[in-house]
Order: C-alpha cells, then sequence, then structure tokens
C-alpha cells in the first residue's frame, strides 16, 4: 500500500497517503495524506469512499462575435473590426508587422553570431546538457526496464494485503458489507488486512474510542475469510520536517506507541501494521522502535509489518532531493534492509512518483522491486504497493500510475532479480477509493 501526509483527526481515515472522505457516509474520511484535501468530486458508486479533486474553473461565458466555427456571427471571439488589416480599407497592416518581426530575428541572428559571444554560447550549451541529459537518460532507462515480458509463474503467492478503511471499525459497516467484502477477496491471493484503527496520538498514545467495533469485525471476518489476518493500521505524522507531530526521538513516545500496540493486541487484532511519515532515512529511533516493537509481537506470535518510502534510484538523488525541497523523498537501499530485518512484512508505497507516462511508471516499480529484493531477508515479506486511488495532481497522475503497469513492473523486477523468491505479494491501497477496473487489473495480471 509512496510527500508528507498529515494524519487525520480520531475517527477519520489516516492521512498518510492520499485518502478521502468514504463513500456517502457521514464521517467521510480524508484524503490521504500525500495529497492536500480538496473540494469533493461527484459521489462514487457505493462500496467505494473517492478521493477528490480540485473542481475545475468554469468556462468563461463566450462572447458574441463569431459561431463555433470561427465564423462571425455568433458565440466565440469577436470578430474582426472594420479598418483592420488583410481587406479592403484595411491599410495593409499584417504585411508591416510581419517585415518588423523579420527584421528583428535578423539582428538576434546577427548578435548571436558574434565572436565575442562564444565563450558564453560554449557555456550555455554545457549548462543545458547538464540539465537535459540526466532526467532524458533516466526516462530512456525507466522505458528499457519497462520492456520484456515477465516471467512464468511470477505471480500471486498468496501473500498480498489490502489495506481498508475507518469505517470498517468506527460503526459504519456492518455485517452485509463483511458479506461483500468476503465475496470480493474470495480466489484471490489477499491474506492481510490492514485496518485502520488510528491515528495514534503525537505522544504515542492510542484512545479505545478509535475503534469500537474492532471485536465485530474481527470475528465477521474470520467468519466469512478464514485464514485472512486482520491488522490494526497505526499511522501519525511525524515532526521531521515541521513542528507539530510525533517526535521519535522522544523515548517516552516511544514506549507510549508500544503500549499502543499491546492494547491494539489485547483487543485481538492479528498483528499490527505501521506508516509512519514523513520518516526519513537513517532514523536510528524508528530502528529503536521497531526493535521494542518485534519483542511484543513475537511474545504474541503475530507480525509486525510497515509501509515503506521508495528507495532511491540513484545515487545522492534523495540527498540532491532533501537539499533542494527540504523533503527527503527516498530511503537508502541500506536503511530499507535495516527495516526489512527488523519486520515481518514490509509493503512499498510505490506511488506518487510524479511520472507522467505508464511505461515510466511501470519501468520504476520494475526497478523498485529489483531494489528491495535485492536487500529483503527471505524471512520477511516483501509487499509492492499497487495504486487502487485516482487523482491528478503533482505527484500522482492516475493515467500513468495504473494497476496494470504497477502490476507488469511488480512482475518484471521479480522475473529479473529473484523470480522463485516465495515470501513475496502485492498490498492494494486502498478499498474505498478501489473501481472496478482496478480489481480487474490486479486479478487478471497478478492472480491469473
Amino acid at each position: 500500500m509512496p510527500p508528507t501526509h498529515p494524519q487525520a483527526p480520531e475517527g477519520q481515515e489516516p492521512l498518510t497517503r492520499p485518502q478521502a472522505p468514504e463513500g456517502p457516509d457521514e464521517g467521510a474520511e480524508p484524503v490521504p495524506p500525500t495529497h492536500p484535501q480538496t473540494p469533493a468530486r461527484p459521489q462514487a458508486p457505493e462500496e467505494q469512499e473517492p478521493l477528490t479533486h480540485a473542481q475545475a474553473p468554469a468556462q468563461p461565458q463566450a462572447s458574441v462575435g463569431t459561431d463555433e466555427t470561427g465564423e462571425p456571427g455568433g458565440p466565440g471571439e469577436p470578430g474582426p473590426a472594420v479598418g483592420a488589416g488583410g481587406g479592403p480599407g484595411r491599410g495593409g497592416g499584417d504585411g508591416a508587422r510581419s517585415r518588423g518581426r523579420a527584421g528583428w530575428a535578423r539582428r538576434a541572428w546577427d548578435v548571436w553570431r558574434r565572436p565575442s559571444l562564444r565563450r558564453p554560447k560554449r557555456i550555455a550549451l554545457v549548462l543545458a546538457l547538464v540539465l537535459l541529459l540526466p532526467p532524458l537518460a533516466a526516462g530512456v532507462a525507466l522505458r528499457v526496464n519497462y520492456a520484456g515480458d515477465p516471467a512464468a509463474g511470477t505471480q500471486t503467492r498468496n501473500r498480498d494485503a489490502l489495506w481498508l478503511g475507518h469505517a470498517w471499525v468506527d460503526g459504519r459497516k456492518r455485517d452485509a458489507d463483511v458479506e461483500v467484502l468476503a465475496r470480493r477477496l474470495r480466489a484471490t491471493g489477499i491474506r492481510d488486512l490492514y485496518v485502520h484503527a488510528g491515528p495514534l496520538e503525537h505522544d504515542g498514545t492510542l484512545p479505545e474510542t478509535a475503534y469500537p467495533r474492532a471485536r465485530w469485525l474481527i470475528r465477521a471476518v474470520h467468519r466469512e475469510l478464514p485464514g485472512v489476518r486482520v491488522q490494526a493500521w497505526l499511522g501519525d505524522a511525524l515532526a521531521s520536517e515541521g513542528p507539530h507531530g510525533m517526535r521519535l526521538e522522544r523515548a517516552a513516545t516511544r514506549d507510549a506507541v508500544v503500549r499502543s500496540t499491546r492494547q491494539i493486541l489485547t483487543a485481538g487484532f492479528d498483528g499490527a501494521h505501521f506508516d509512519l511519515e514523513p520518516l526519513h532515512s537513517g532514523d536510528r529511533n524508528y530502528l529503536a522502535l521497531l526493535d521494542d516493537l518485534r519483542r511484543v509481537t513475537r511474545a504474541r506470535g503475530v507480525p509486525l509489518s510497515v509501509a515503506a518510502h521508495q528507495i532511491d534510484p540513484l545515487p545522492a538523488a534523495n540527498s540532491v532531493r532533501g537539499t533542494l525541497t527540504g523533503h527527503p523523498k527516498w530511503w537508502s537501499q541500506a536503511f530499507f534492509g535495516q527495516v526489512a530485518r527488523r519486520v515481518d512484512q514490509i509493503a512499498v508505497m510505490t506511488y506518487d512518483t510524479a511520472l507522467p507516462l505508464e511505461s515510466l511508471f511501470g519501468g520504476y516499480v520494475a526497478q523498485q522491486t529489483s531494489l528491495a529484493l535485492e536487500v529483503t531477508p527471505e524471512s520477511t515479506d516483501l509487499l509492492m504497493g499497487l495504486p487502487f486511488f485516482h487523482e491528478d495532481d503533482m505527484s500522482h497522475h492516475e493515467n500513468a500510475e495504473t494497476v496494470e503497469a504497477a502490476v507488469r513492473g511488480t512482475r518484471l523486477g521479480l522475473s529479473r532479480t529473484d523470480r522463485t523468491r516465495a515470501r513475496f505479494g502485492v498490498a492494494l491501497y486502498v478499498d474505498f477509493a478501489a473501481r472496478e477496473e482496478d480489481w480487474t487489473a490486479y486479478r487478471e495480471g497478478w492472480v491469473g
């Protein structure tokens, strides 16, 4: 199940990645944290909680002057005024303007050819190459990475996961909803449900009022889907890039998170799944927290799972981005491996890449899959995120970041790096924003 995503207030969906109001019910859930919230668009079909789009500005009223074909007399741009150049009595204004433009172009060319500008021109050319060649080379590399055919057998290992919204534990869902969910998930590879039960408070505590219907949901899922685990999805916004949020450097806060985990497992959940953002690469306090959490989950015999940032695709790319924007996006491959060795499951948030083309996104997912496989121990489940949501903004282009491209990229990366890896799967983000086409692409491309 890829910008900093502020957490939702109590009883609402987490804002750790793009989310939005959930379905037609009251208490709608906000858009996940990577995408700023915007006015809601028209309602999606029942059982979905659509993400929102910025509202498109209204089309300006056409002025009278031309018709729809541009001919004078209808709505549109004003027609030509009497006396304008181009016809009888219009004075030949267009010809004068053309001669002026030609003269300006000749003067500019003469200046450009001056010997005194030879050195500045070379410097400009070098700068242009420095700025343009790396992105072009990266684009070509990603496109090549998306080429070829996935190897046979690179499909579900029945270790997939699905992120579920807060409505499943706050009273908005009923037995009929669980039955519908069960019918959809049967005959797929989904083994784990990450159900939003938070968010955590900034001090690490978790109000029990945040998940009043948890026991009902767990019993219902176990009844309808034997063998499927219901994990508590807990998260919060970290104060890593601003004054507000959880501070992992405080030992008291980490201790409170551990107590909240014991609390959630006592409520009956089958595991704990954490999504803390923005989490910078190399955070030693996060690693210390995972060590403490692992002792708790092992003692209970349940999995510890985390949502992970993407891996630095180029050497020093994360450092450069962090310096320029103040928001480091990626983890180093070494840090990713350190996290993977401390958990039972690690799910890579492969979306929110800002890539404009489906082929580039698919190639990027293939690269991320290979990088993650190289450092994830075989004892840890590695899951690659699939974007089951639809938005169009600077970080996510829905026509590029498709489920089909993500599945194909995942299979290509698996084929090239570790085709027989058993503890591997995909994680679907998120139930309330998914469309039927997303489920179809998952079933046809991954389940087989």
